[in-house]
C-alpha cells in the first residue's frame, strides 16, 4: 500500500477487534473497573457529527483506561419510547414499533464504521419488552415502598396531542409538538416521591467534585431550597369551611406593602365558589387556559377576579385585603395563596394596576434619586443581600438588607404568634402518567371491588398490543378492549388495565444501571452492580443538566432502598462532562413568496467565501449555528467516512475546540485533519522501512517523545483532547525532522501511534502493525514518560539591561553563575550597550534570568 486508504484500513481493524472481543466488558477482581457511559440516543433515524463528538470523547476515555490495565464497560442502547414515533406512525401511516427498530438499525449501522471501542453485545433499546418489563417490576418495588402514588392534579394538558406534557413541553404556552395552546386540566395521576429527597439531594450535590460547577448550580436552583414564613389570613364572612387562607411567602419582611390576596383557579376555595358562581366557573375555565411554567404564567396577561371576600392583615385586623382568585398562581406552589406586595414583586405591581389596587413601597434604596413603584410602574425589587432602607418595617433597624430583615420578620411573627419561620423546597413530586400509547404500561389494573392493584410480577411485562391504529386522536390503549379488559390479580372478578404509560425520562432514568447486567432476570444483578457501578465518567449535553441527572439520582436512590443497587451508588454518576455542539454555516435561498429555503452544505459550492448551487445560483450564508434538520446544516457522518474515513471525522471534532465548547465544522478542518493523518502513516511506512544506523540525534528525539508521552497523557485525563492533539501535531513534526537512526524512530513512531490510538484507532493499529508491534495496539500498554528524560540538559535565559529584554541565552543547566556572567558579557547586545565598559551590577537568578545594569 502507497498510500493512506481508510476504505480499506478502518474494514480491517473493526474486524480485528470483533473477533478478539476486545471491548467485551466481564466481571474480573484482578483489574480495577472503569464504567464510561455517554447519554444514550433517540432512535431519530440519523446521527449527526454532534453525536461523533460526543461519542468520540467517551470513546477516547475508553481506550485510554483499557491501555491503562482497566476492565473498561464502554456500552451503547437506544432511548426509544416517546411521541416522535407516534407521530410518524400518524404521518406515514406505520407502526411506531417498525419504524423505531428500523431506526435503530439504521443508527448502528452508521455507529459501527466509526470504530467506537463499545461492549455491541450489552446493546438493547427501552422498547424492548425485557427492559420495559423489568422497568415495571421497579415500579413495583417503588408502590410497595411508598414511592409512587397516585393523586388527583392539576397538568399541563395538549388538547390536539391529548397528553399530559411536562412544564419543560410547553413553549410560550403552547405545545411543543402540537403548537396548540395548553390547557390546565385536573386528572388522576402517578406520581414519585422526589420531593421527600429534596434535602438529601441538594445536599449531596457538594460531595460531586467531578461535575461542573454550572451544573451543580443548575440542580440547586431546580431543588429550590427557601427559608420563609407560613402564616394565614383569617377570612372576614368567608364561605363555610373557609376561615382561613394559609400562605407561605419567602419574603415576610414585606407584609406592610400587601395590598391583596391571590388564590389559584385550583384552590380548595375557589372551587366552592365556582360550584356557586357560574361568573367564578367561567373565570376559572379560562385561566386555566395557558402553561403552567413560571415563564408562561410571567408572559401570560394578569387576570383576576374579585371574589368579594376579605381577610384581615395579621398585625392590624382593622387593615382588610380583598381576595382574588388570579391566573398566575399554580396550587402546586407553596399553598396557592399569595399575598400581592406590588412595590417589589413586578407581577404583583401589573396585577395591582390593572385591578387599581394599593402600591406600598415597604423600603427604598439608601442613596440616590429612586422613583417609587407606584409612580414609576417598575416593582423595586433589589438582590436580598443589599441593604436598603425601610420605610414600612416591624421592629428591625431602619437599615437591613433583605436577608436580614427575612429572618428579623420571621422571628417578629414568631414571637407575636402570627405564623411558624419553614424550610420548603420547590422541588415537585414527579409526575410520570402520559396518555399515550408508545411508553412503558403502568403495571397496575383497576377492579371495581379492589380498587388499584398492582399486576403480579409473574405476569411481567405487560406488554403493548401490536394491533394498534392513530386514525384518531388520543391514546389507542384507551379503545383497546382485547388489551385494557383484564381480570383483577387479586379477586380474579373484570377489570381493567391502566392505560396510561409512563413519562420517557422514566426509561432513561436508570438504564446506566441496567447495563451492568443487560440480561438479568431482575432489574439488576448485585454482584455486577457492586463491581461496575457507579458510572466513573459520564457524558453528555447540557440540555440534560437539571431533569433527566435529577431523576436519575433520585432512582439510584430508590433503586438502593428497594435492593436494586449498593449504598455506594445512591449518587450514581462521579464524574460528568458537559460537551460543547457541533455547529456548521446555514446555507438558504428565498423562494418565490419570499419565504427561506435551506440547503445541505454538500449541496453547496464554496469559493472565495461565497457559496453556489450546482447551477450557479448564489446562496446566503448565516454564520455558524447549532446543526439543525429543520434547517439542512446537518453534516452526514456517513459521508463523511466515505470520503475521508473515520478517523479524520474523529481527529477533527476532537482537535479544534476544547470539548467544552461548540466546535464549527468545516469542510476545509475535515481536509487538512485527513491531510495530517496520511502524513503520518507515510512517514510511519518510511520509518518502518529505514534502517539507518544511531545518531548522535537519538537522544534529543527520544526526549521529545517522553515530553509528547506526558503531555497527551496529562491531556487525556483532564478532558484536554484539543490541548493533547496539539503536542501530537508538535510530536509529529519533530519525528519527521529527526536525524536519529532508525531503531530511535522506530521506538518514537510506535509511542506515536499508542498516542494517537484512542483518537484514531484505525490508523494507529496499521502503523502499529507497521512498525513491528505486538498484537492490537487497543491492547498495548499506554506508554509512560521517564521523568529522567523530561529534565532538560539547558536552558534559556531571558538578559535584562537596564529592566529592559535585549536578548536571551542558552546554557546548560548546571552551569556556574560565574560561567554564565562571562558568557553574558560576551553577548552582542550587551557588548554593544556597555561600549567596552563593566556593568555596575550583574545579577544571575539561575534558572531565571539575568539582570544587567549599565
Amino acid at each position: 500500500m502507497s498510500r493512506y486508504d481508510p476504505a480499506a484500513i478502518e474494514p480491517k481493524w473493526q474486524a480485528a477487534w470483533e473477533e478478539a472481543q476486545t471491548f467485551k466488558a466481564v466481571r474480573s477482581d484482578d483489574k480495577p473497573k472503569y464504567y464510561v457511559l455517554e447519554m444514550f440516543p433517540y432512535p431519530s433515524g440519523r446521527i449527526h457529527i454532534g453525536h461523533v463528538r460526543n461519542y468520540t470523547m467517551g470513546d477516547v476515555i475508553a481506550r485510554y483506561k483499557l491501555s491503562n490495565g482497566f476492565n473498561v464497560l464502554h456500552p451503547m442502547g437506544f432511548d426509544a419510547f416517546g411521541m416522535p414515533a407516534e407521530n410518524a406512525a400518524m404521518a406515514s401511516g406505520g407502526h411506531p414499533k417498525d419504524w423505531t427498530y428500523s431506526n435503530i438499525e439504521t443508527m448502528v449501522g452508521q455507529m459501527k464504521p466509526l470504530g467506537f471501542g463499545l461492549d455491541w453485545s450489552r446493546m438493547f433499546a427501552t422498547c424492548d419488552p425485557e427492559y420495559y418489563g423489568q422497568q415495571q417490576a421497579l415500579f413495583l418495588d417503588f408502590l410497595e415502598k411508598g414511592l409512587v402514588y397516585r393523586k388527583n392534579a392539576v397538568v399541563n394538558w395538549d388538547p390536539v396531542d391529548m397528553t399530559v406534557l411536562a412544564n419543560e413541553q410547553v413553549i410560550d404556552g403552547k405545545g411543543w409538538r402540537s403548537g396548540a395552546e395548553v390547557e390546565r386540566r385536573e386528572l388522576t395521576q402517578w406520581f414519585f416521591k422526589i420531593s421527600d429527597y429534596s434535602a438529601e439531594l441538594l445536599e449531596a450535590l457538594d460531595g460531586l467534585d467531578d461535575w461542573p460547577a454550572k451544573v451543580k448550580l443548575m440542580q440547586a436552583n431546580w431543588i429550590g431550597q427557601s427559608r420563609g414564613l407560613q402564616f394565614a389570613f383569617s377570612t372576614v364572612d368567608g364561605p363555610s369551611g373557609f376561615d382561613r387562607i394559609e400562605v407561605y411567602t419567602t419574603r415576610p419582611d414585606t407584609l406592610m406593602g400587601a395590598s391583596f390576596v391571590g388564590i389559584s383557579p385550583d384552590h380548595p376555595l375557589a372551587r366552592a365558589l365556582e360550584r356557586e358562581s357560574e361568573d367564578v366557573a367561567e373565570f376559572c375555565a379560562r385561566a386555566r387556559k395557558g402553561g403552567t411554567t413560571e415563564e408562561a404564567l410571567e408572559k401570560a396577561e394578569k387576570l383576576g377576579f374579585d371574589t368579594g371576600i376579605t381577610v384581615r392583615h395579621p398585625f392590624d385586623t382593622a387593615w382588610e385585603l380583598p381576595v382574588y382568585i388570579a391566573n398566575f398562581i399554580l396550587m402546586d406552589y407553596g399553598t396557592g395563596a399569595i399575598f400581592g406586595c406590588p412595590a417589589h414583586d413586578q407581577r404583583d405591581l401589573d396585577f395591582a394596576r390593572k385591578y387599581d389596587l394599593p402600591v406600598l413601597s415597604t423600603f427604598v434604596p439608601l442613596s440616590g434619586e429612586h422613583a417609587l413603584p407606584e409612580d414609576s410602574g417598575i416593582a423595586y425589587v433589589p438582590p436580598k443581600s443589599e441593604k436598603v432602607r425601610w420605610t414600612r418595617a416591624f421592629d428591625w433597624t431602619e437599615e437591613a438588607t433583605g436577608d436580614e430583615a427575612i429572618e428579623a420578620a420571621i422571628g417578629f411573627c414568631e414571637k407575636n404568634g402570627v405564623g411558624q419561620g419553614v424550610t420548603k423546597f420547590r422541588l415537585r413530586d414527579w409526575g410520570l402518567s402520559r396518555q399515550r400509547y408508545w411508553g412503558c404500561p403502568i403495571p397496575v389494573v383497576h377492579c371495581a371491588a379492589c380498587g388499584v392493584v398492582p399486576e403480579k410480577k409473574e405476569n411481567l411485562p405487560v406488554r403493548l398490543p401490536d394491533d394498534v391504529t392513530f386514525d384518531v386522536p388520543g391514546n389507542p390503549l384507551d379503545r383497546h378492549p382485547t388489551w385494557r379488559d383484564c381480570t383483577c390479580p387479586k379477586c380474579g372478578a373484570p377489570a381493567k388495565r391502566e392505560t396510561d404509560t409512563m413519562d420517557t425520562f422514566v426509561d432513561s432514568s436508570w438504564y446506566f444501571a441496567r447495563f451492568t447486567a443487560p440480561h438479568a432476570a431482575t432489574p439488576t444483578d448485585m454482584a455486577e452492580a457492586e463491581y461496575w457501578m457507579n458510572v466513573d465518567q459520564y457524558i453528555g449535553g447540557i440540555e440534560h443538566a437539571i431533569l433527566h441527572l435529577l431523576y436519575s439520582r433520585f432512582f439510584a436512590r430508590a433503586m438502593n432502598i428497594c435492593g436494586h443497587l449498593p449504598a455506594k451508588s445512591r449518587e450514581p454518576f462521579d464524574a460528568l462532562f458537559t460537551q460543547g455542539m457541533v455547529t456548521h454555516a446555514i446555507y438558504q435561498t428565498k423562494d418565490a413568496n419570499g419565504r427561506p429555503v435551506y440547503h445541505y452544505p454538500e449541496d453547496v459550492e464554496l469559493r472565495d467565501g461565497k457559496g453556489f448551487l450546482k447551477d450557479g445560483t448564489e446562496v446566503e450564508i448565516i454564520p455558524s449555528a447549532k446543526m439543525s434538520k429543520s434547517k439542512n446544516n446537518v453534516v452526514d457522518p456517513v459521508k463523511i467516512i466515505e470520503t475521508y474515513g473515520a478517523d479524520t471525522a474523529r481527529w477533527f471534532v476532537l482537535s479544534d475546540s476544547p470539548p467544552e465548547r461548540d466546535v464549527e465544522w468545516t469542510a476545509a478542518g475535515a481536509e487538512a485533519a485527513n491531510r495530517h493523518l496520511g502524513r503520518v502513516w507515510r512517514l510511519c511506512a518510511e520509518i518502518a522501512e529505514s534502517d539507518a544506523p544511531s545518531t548522535n540525534e537519538d537522544e534529543p528525539l527520544l526526549r521529545e517523545m517522553h515530553k509528547a508521552i506526558h503531555d497527551v497523557t496529562m491531556g487525556v485525563d483532564s478532558f484536554g483532547f484539543n490541548a493533547a492533539i496539539a503536542k501530537l501535531y508538535a510530536f509529529t513534526n519533530a519525528l519527521s525532522k529527526s536525524r536519529a537512526g532508525a531503531d530511535a524512530k522506530r521506538q518514537a513512531a510506535r509511542v506515536l501511534a499508542q498516542l494517537m490510538s484512542p483518537m484514531t484507532p484505525h490508523l494507529a493499529e496499521d502503523c502499529w502493525q507497521m512498525l513491528g508491534g505486538e498484537g492490537l495496539i487497543a491492547n498495548a500498554p499506554w506508554p509512560k514518560a521517564d521523568p529522567a528524560m523530561l529534565v532538560e540538559d539547558t536552558v534559556v535565559l531571558p538578559i535584562q539591561v537596564n529592566g529592559k529584554r535585549r536578548g536571551e541565552i542558552e546554557v546548560p543547566r548546571d552551569l556556574s553563575k560565574e560561567e554564565v556572567e562571562k558568557r553574558v558579557l560576551t553577548h552582542e547586545a550587551v557588548v554593544k550597550l556597555l561600549e567596552g565598559g563593566q556593568p555596575k551590577k550583574l545579577i544571575v537568578v539561575p534558572g531565571r534570568i539575568v539582570n544587567v545594569v549599565v
